[in-house]
């Protein structure tokens, strides 16, 4: 009886130590760096500085030279992280927001179900996230927070942020850059070619350089200490950006030094069969950060749930070859802080193909974080003063309704081919490619922002799918644009003279794109200006007015904003004050004891008046 029961004990252990074999999980670490692109380091660019920190991690893992932030800022892009979801599906791609929107459905972020399947998950320490976080997606997210607080043998995911490359660090003044010289040899320093070659350029171009230098070095300090606790043989490691930047046009606008990131995952020796990839390699398959939680869950063995917009490209069930065939990425750019714009595009290959829907909003259009730099500052006196170049010049200049680039033959973007009939197929193509990316969604930025804030908000997923074919029929009058005027009238006076306040909105904006080819429609539009039941129509159709040059649209404009009780409507119409002036020459005066009391506090009012001078 004594050895039966010894038996029983020890086949019990054994049962034990093979089921706790077969649930035994991978340690996750994301190592996070701010607003750097791919395009300053020596291990995906020629004219980067050496990251021998990053570089370490190379020897056991894999380089994606093809890895992507599907937005070119913050918030949007960490949204996107967090849920594995496309923006503008969610509503959660505008920077900053102006209220969180809710997971879809009973979908949670990401982290949650790890904790669910028994992860210990910390995040130290940003987040900046546009969706509502609950309660249990984090362990402990806070400036302390640190795997070494899990119970002893629970696996992680920890992610760790640097600052040392945001933005912020480049904010510098004339002094400081007369200080003793860079680590970096400012005059050796590429200078991409649309920015002019100045001192100034020289000096930010180095500074950024020794910033990622520096990073680098705090990087390396992550990997000792996992190293010393002798956690690198069972830990993945993603070394990223959270997306590019940081110099003058690159965080904040849909360029690829605002979206092209460095990634590199080291390859935990323990768990090197988990992955169809050889260590010390390169992919030059497209991920982009839609993909990283469902590559998380499924290194984690945790189910994908439904509903997440990503794939994995990383675990058993990635094939070689099924990461082979990726070869496009998706993009988008709305409002950042007070500056407006609407910009989708796909990367597929070597090309790269741009919409602009509001291509009137120029890329130089005046935010005032971004215009902090002493970059931004010269770029547009130079530009105001006449000594740019065409290529330099074209950041300051109303948009072209639609770009292509070859990206392997034109790595910044300066020839647009969509004008090149040689190129007639894959701009078809590539814009087909969008179309239906948007449509799928589908996007609600088909809507302007306050109208989605107060109907769609509490659920825009449901809101989005209820409204597919009114966006459908609204991409259709946007794409009117895209047609010489005279095939495109007969879609612009339908949509003018629509009962759907949408497609008037889409109408005015296809004719502020025309100019003044789109004349005739004078008549309506001023109609449209005094009338609509729409204050921002209204805005849209006095733009028009002011593009044409036919009158001065400053008081049409005004009166909008007196009558306005939503502060983000205000700061949409206060973003046309600003195009009407700096754009196109026209002066305002603007009366703020006028505003409604709900306007005068909004945090993008604010700002747009302090850069008018009419509030401190």
């Amino acid at each position: 009886m004594k050895t039966l029961a010894v038996t029983l004990i020890l086949f019990t252990l054994f049962l034990n130590a093979c089921t706790q074999k077969e649930v035994e999980r991978p340690n996750i670490v994301w190592l996070t760096s701010e607003d750097n692109s791919k395009h300053y380091m020596e291990l995906f660019d020629e004219h980067g500085v050496k990251t021998p920190n990053i570089e370490r991690l190379t020897e056991n893992g894999v380089i994606f030279t093809r890895a992507f932030s599907n937005a070119p800022v913050c918030s949007a892009a960490r949204s996107t992280l967090i849920s594995g979801c496309y923006g503008p599906r969610l509503a959660s791609h505008y920077h900053r927001r102006v209220q969180r929107v809710p997971m879809p459905g009973t979908m949670k972020m990401f982290p949650a179900y790890l904790r669910e399947a028994g992860y210990y998950t910390s995040n130290n320490s940003k987040e900046d996230y546009n969706i509502v976080k609950s309660d249990d997606v984090w362990d402990e997210s806070s400036s302390k927070a640190s795997w070494k607080k899990r119970n002893q043998g629970q696996p992680f995911f920890h992610v760790q942020n640097t600052t040392t490359t945001h933005e912020s660090r480049m904010f510098f003044n004339e002094a400081e850059m007369n200080m003793p010289d860079t680590l970096t040899d400012r005059n050796s320093c590429f200078i991409q070619p649309n920015h002019p070659q100045t001192e100034i350029f020289k000096y930010s171009n180095a500074r950024y350089r020794d910033k990622i230098i520096e990073m680098d070095r705090e990087i390396g300090a992550m990997i000792d200490e996992l190293e010393k606790e002798g956690l690198l043989e069972n830990t993945f490691i993603f070394y990223y950006g959270d997306h590019g930047g940081v110099l003058p046009g690159s965080k904040g606008y849909m360029k690829e030094t605002g979206l092209h990131v460095p990634l590199v995952v080291h390859i935990p020796e323990k768990y090197k069969n988990m992955v169809n990839l050889e260590p010390g390699t390169e992919s030059s398959a497209f991920v982009s950060f839609v993909d990283f939680g469902a590559t998380v869950l499924n290194l984690a063995g945790v189910k994908i749930p439904e509903g997440m917009d990503g794939k994995a490209f990383l675990g058993k069930d990635v094939s070689k070859s099924d990461l082979a065939s990726r070869d496009e990425t998706y993009s988008y750019a709305d409002r950042f802080d007070e500056k407006y714009d609407m910009v989708r595009s796909v990367r597929k290959g070597k090309y790269k193909y741009v919409r602009n829907y509001q291509p009137f909003n120029y890329e130089g259009l005046w935010n005032n974080y971004r215009y902090r730099q002493a970059g931004f500052r010269q770029w547009l006196e130079m530009y105001k003063n006449g000594e740019l170049n065409d290529i330099q010049a074209e950041f300051f200049k109303t948009k072209k309704p639609e770009l292509l680039y070859d990206i392997e033959a034109d790595p910044f973007e300066t020839n647009n081919l969509a004008n090149n009939p040689e190129n007639k197929e894959v701009l078809v193509q590539m814009r087909g490619k969008l179309d239906s990316w948007v449509t799928s969604m589908p996007d609600l930025s088909f809507y302007p922002e306050h109208y989605l804030v107060n109907n769609a908000f509490d659920n825009p997923v449901a809101f989005g799918q209820a409204h597919k074919t009114d966006i459908q029929e609204y991409l259709q009058v946007a794409n009117l644009m895209l047609l010489d005027f005279e095939s495109a009238k007969t879609g612009i006076s339908e949509s003018l003279k629509s009962n759907d306040p949408w497609k008037r909105y889409w109408g005015l904006i296809v004719c502020s794109s025309f100019e003044k080819q789109a004349s005739e429609f004078l008549t309506l539009i001023k109609e449209i200006a005094q009338s609509d039941s729409e204050l921002i129509n209204r805005v849209r159709a006095a733009e028009f007015i002011g593009i044409t040059g036919v009158e001065n649209p400053s008081e049409m404009i005004c009166q909008t904003l007196y009558e306005s009780k939503d502060g983000t409507e205000a700061g949409l119409i206060l973003n046309s004050v600003v195009l009407m002036r700096d754009g196109y020459g026209f002066d305002f005066n603007i009366d703020v004891e006028k505003f409604a009391p709900e306007i005068a506090e909004a945090p993008y009012v604010i700002r747009r008046l302090q850069y008018l001078g009419l509030a401190e």
